[in-house]
């Protein structure tokens, strides 16, 4: 059977193959080792990108992008019947993002949680627990209120678990604003017009611009004058000097006649010194900055709207590539109602202080800042996370912006712990006559202390030193010129992004974290514009705030936002039942609702009607107001849908064509002005064309505006001899040059844009 032979001598064979082979010395195998690593969830990518570089191989660290679940949009989202239980979902368009994180949640041993150091951050830190299946009493969770890599490596040695006070905090200051968002906001759809919504704490913050309006609108201006005087005793400078008492009584004149008596009579007398008062002023340095102090200090100082000013002191916190020495996060966490500063930060002040100023400004002790009543204290004051990394050490590594807020920021910590700034002053009384009684105030500084550092950014107004000469009791003095001048009371001046935060915390509205987020929100919503930096309310906003101070009087009313805000801190602190605190809110203010819904007939806005005909359909277009300002629109919506913008003319001819120059508004809202004849003439200015004309050669004046306040006007002509050897064109040339760097920049994103497309 030669096939049975075949297959036996193959499988001798065969075996003869596997002996062979088995003789052979086997080939050692190893397992593969897996790296045992943790995950570190945070919220931002940049500052993910940062932490994981300080942790090592043994640490991914990944980004949450903020919030993964919330209420949902479509629906009320809270179970009223079943103690308010909140029905939360997944964020739309997150899903991919929350597959990632659990992939690498099974790869891990072990999950840190490191969302940001506030109540917030704990809320995502919740919701980050219940995605990823973690026990939220676990230490799963770190905080940090630096990133340096000394801070990152503490936090990771310290874990928690989820504070879950903070927590409900959170989720009911959450669930206030959606009850009160979608129960208001239906009702304005009913009886306004569709779009509307109202918040709680926004309401209040529409309503104090409203009030300001309406003070403003009611204020009668009223005449007073003052005198002031040019005083020269023997051979010295003029001594500026100010009329302050007549008869014994405060100066008081209200019109031209009474202070032209006043002056004749003042000229004719011999004034001499009757006391001179000299004394040493001791200024001290301010707290480090909080978040509202930093706002309303860039909003000042810099021109930065409090959204600006958040999202660079978020940048300079998350981390900044510092060259070879990688990213590093430059301040402390930016969120803070508090002035305390570490004993490391204040050791290492101090020594930077004493080696580059010397010891003359350095106090005794370092300087201490009580923190106000309110103050939760749970972080540090804002302050730099090294104080030898000087602005310009960094300066080439930051953005134009992110330098002037970061300069601001340590100017300020280092000058928080300086010693104060010492004034000599001087107030001379002159009598003038048995009726007059003049006053010179003269001051010299004497010692700089913190000002060296801060150089004046702390001052509300600029000291500038007023020397006298030396003068005593009973010298005479001449009266070289008077100078009556003429005033008028002005109204309380508007709102702006400063004052704005400063009354919101005055008065406990809301909380540093949400300052910013308010003044976006009112402006978004049509009820507040902003006009010349100042914030102005709209007629919506006008009709809104009305009709719920007449039917919601606890939703705008300043003390009891105030009291829940209190309230919200005390569920924080554990002494407050979240769903106590909804059940008291939520009773009254269902009851008002269903009122207010039987109460309230359609509301009618007043309509601007134009003199511009739509050439879409005949009919003359309406004033409407929308986020960026006035504009038109056609009043046959939504059969007919044009729009243009509304042009304000400034009376001033285009120096290009003889157009009009009207006022317009760019993509962002910031105002400009160009020819009214437009894309056939495209002559511009950033800068206020005025219809006075230059008295050189009869152009048109332009009003360049600063950031601080300062106004520069010249002429429009750049061949003028007023702009020829002139000290203003280097200002000019500045302007000229940083317009023509915006326009290149604005091109060249236009035609990559149309690259890419």
């Amino acid at each position: 059977m030669p096939t049975g032979v075949r297959k036996g001598s193959e499988s001798v064979a065969e075996t003869q193959t596997a002996t062979t082979k088995a003789k052979k010395p086997a080939k050692r195998t190893t397992k593969k080792r897996t790296l045992k690593r943790t995950l570190v969830v945070v919220e931002s990518p940049a500052k993910a990108k940062t932490i994981e570089k300080y942790l090592g191989r043994k640490y991914m660290v990944r980004a949450s992008m903020g919030h993964l679940r919330d209420l949902p949009k479509s629906q009320f989202g809270i179970d009223v019947e079943h103690d308010f239980a909140p029905k939360y979902i997944n964020i739309r368009g997150k899903g991919d993002l929350i597959k990632a994180l659990k992939k690498d949640a099974k790869q891990a041993d072990k999950i840190y949680l490191a969302s940001d150091p506030d109540r917030e951050g704990e809320a995502i830190a919740w919701h980050l627990a219940y995605i990823l299946g973690i026990d939220p009493a676990s230490d799963c969770r770190i905080v940090f209120n630096e990133i340096t890599k000394p801070a990152i490596q503490e936090a990771v040695k310290h874990p928690r678990g989820i504070n879950l006070d903070q927590v409900d905090a959170q989720q009911a200051r959450r669930m206030l604003d959606r009850i009160v968002g979608y129960k208001l906001s239906p009702l304005l759809w009913r009886k306004v017009r569709k779009g509307l919504s109202a918040g709680r704490v926004q309401s209040v913050t529409v309503k104090l611009i409203c009030e300001r309006e309406k003070e403003i609108q009611a204020f009668n201006s009223e005449e007073y004058w003052t005198v002031g005087a040019k005083l020269r005793h023997e051979r010295s400078a003029l001594i500026p000097a100010e009329l302050v008492q007549v008869d014994g009584a405060k100066l008081a004149l209200h019109n031209k006649q009474e202070t032209e008596q006043v002056v004749a009579e003042l000229t004719q007398q011999a004034p001499v010194v009757s006391a001179v008062k000299r004394t040493e002023r001791r200024r001290k340095p301010s707290a480090p900055f909080t978040t509202s102090s930093l706002q309303q200090d860039a909003a000042r100082k810099l021109g930065f709207t409090s959204r600006r000013t958040m999202m660079y002191a978020q940048q300079l916190y998350e981390g900044i590539e510092l060259g070879h020495g990688g990213a590093s996060g430059l301040i402390t966490y930016m969120r803070t109602d508090s002035t305390r500063i570490s004993t490391l930060a204040q050791d290492e002040a101090r020594s930077f202080i004493e080696t580059s100023y010397g010891a003359g400004y350095l106090p005794e002790k370092p300087n201490i800042y009580a923190a106000g009543k309110k103050a939760q204290d749970a972080h540090e004051a804002i302050r730099p996370t090294s104080v030898e990394r000087t602005p310009a050490s960094v300066e080439q590594y930051l953005t134009k912006e992110q330098f002037k807020l970061y300069s601001l920021i340590w100017q300020r910590f280092v000058a928080s712990q300086m010693t104060p700034a010492v004034y000599d002053t001087v107030s001379v009384d002159i009598a003038a006559g048995p009726r007059f009684v003049l006053r010179a105030k003269g001051s010299t500084l004497k010692f700089a202390g913190f000002t060296a550092v801060y150089a004046g950014a702390d001052v509300t107004k600029k000291e500038k030193d007023v020397v006298l000469p030396e003068l005593n009791a009973g010298d005479s003095l001449k009266i070289e010129k008077t100078l009556p001048q003429q005033h008028f009371t002005e109204p309380p001046p508007r709102y702006n992004d400063a004052s704005l935060v400063k009354a919101l915390e005055e008065l406990e509205i809301g909380r540093p974290s949400t300052y910013a987020p308010i003044i976006e929100t009112i402006q978004a919503r049509g009820y507040v514009q902003r006009v010349d930096k100042h914030f102005q309310p709209t007629e919506l906003g006008f009709v809104v705030v009305d009709m719920l101070q007449e039917y919601f009087k606890t939703i705008v009313n300043v003390k009891f936002t105030a009291e829940l805000e209190n309230e919200l801190d005390e569920i924080a602190e554990g002494k407050v039942e979240k769903n106590t605190l909804l059940r008291d809110f939520y009773g009254p203010f269902e009851t008002d609702v269903e009122k207010a819904d039987e109460a309230i007939g359609h509301v009618e806005l007043p309509v601007e009607v134009s003199d511009v005909q739509c050439e879409l359909c005949g009919r003359m277009m309406v004033v409407k107001q929308g986020r960026y300002g006035k504009f038109l629109a056609c009043p046959g919506f939504p059969e007919c849908r044009n729009t243009k913008p509304l042009l304000k003319d400034t009376g001033v001819k285009c120096p290009k064509c003889g157009g009009s120059i009207v006022e317009r508004r760019s993509r962002r809202g910031r105002v400009f002005y160009g020819c009214k004849n437009y894309p056939d003439c495209d002559y511009t200015t950033w800068d206020t064309p005025l219809q006075e004309q230059c008295p050189e050669c009869g152009a048109f004046l332009l009003k360049h505006h600063f950031k601080n306040g300062r106004t520069l006007q010249y002429c429009s002509n750049d061949a003028c001899k007023t702009r020829i050897d002139n000290p203003i064109n280097e200002e000019l040339e500045k302007i000229r040059k940083r317009m023509e760097a915006r326009k290149t920049a604005a091109e060249e994103k236009a035609a990559q844009k149309e690259t890419e497309q």
